[in-house]
């Protein structure tokens, strides 16, 4: 059974996914722990499932990189086989993903390489494309420049604005997670060499 703990900053709509998925006996990974980079709402679930919690506020460090290592101490506890970060909105320090890959992923609302950083769903919007995405990679010290482990189209509808469009990518970004933390848990995804 693959241990997983998930990252979150917001609402936690994927984190509540995977828990949901993790409750058919058959689903081969649980989370162990869910942890937040402030007071987020998505700590709920943890609490709505029985998962225990913690919380890093990033506001209360003087640098990301004493921030990061908090974080990563509070992980370790919990020794996870796999972080997955599911809207945390902070960029961890090169020491957390060095300690950490390539056992930690991201989802993104983007057809990766195409539109990183934290606008993904607004830029796209903006540059006009006909299409986007969602992708889950291989975190590693760039912003969402890792390895793609999946990824799927999502077209951009007429009258699409941002919110109407992002809602329609996390669905998606739901689906590729929960079968990415399948495929590392049944081992037909190594992320050692995606």
């Amino acid at each position: 059974m693959l241990s997983v703990a998930v990252l979150i900053s917001g609402t936690g709509s994927n984190l509540r996914a995977l828990l949901e998925a993790a409750e058919d006996p058959d689903y081969p990974a649980r989370v162990v722990v869910v942890g937040a980079d402030r007071e987020a709402d998505g700590l709920a679930h943890a609490e709505d499932f029985g998962i225990p919690s913690f919380t890093v506020p990033y506001a209360h460090y003087a640098t990301r990189e004493e921030w990061g290592a908090e974080l990563s101490a509070q992980l370790a506890v919990w020794q996870p086989d796999l972080v997955v970060l599911s809207g945390l909105m902070r960029l961890l320090p090169r020491e957390v993903v060095d300690e950490w890959a390539p056992n930690l992923v991201n989802t993104h609302p983007a057809y990766l390489p195409e539109f990183p950083g934290a606008h993904a769903v607004r830029d796209a919007i903006e540059a006009g494309v006909p299409q986007t995405g969602a992708s889950v990679i291989v975190v590693d010290a760039g912003v969402d420049s890792g390895p793609i482990v999946a990824q799927e189209r999502v077209p951009v509808l007429d009258g699409d604005d941002e919110h109407s469009l992002h809602e329609r990518i996390k669905p998606v970004e739901r689906r590729l997670l929960i079968d990415v933390v399948r495929r590392v848990a049944t081992g037909d995804l190594d992320l050692t060499s995606p």
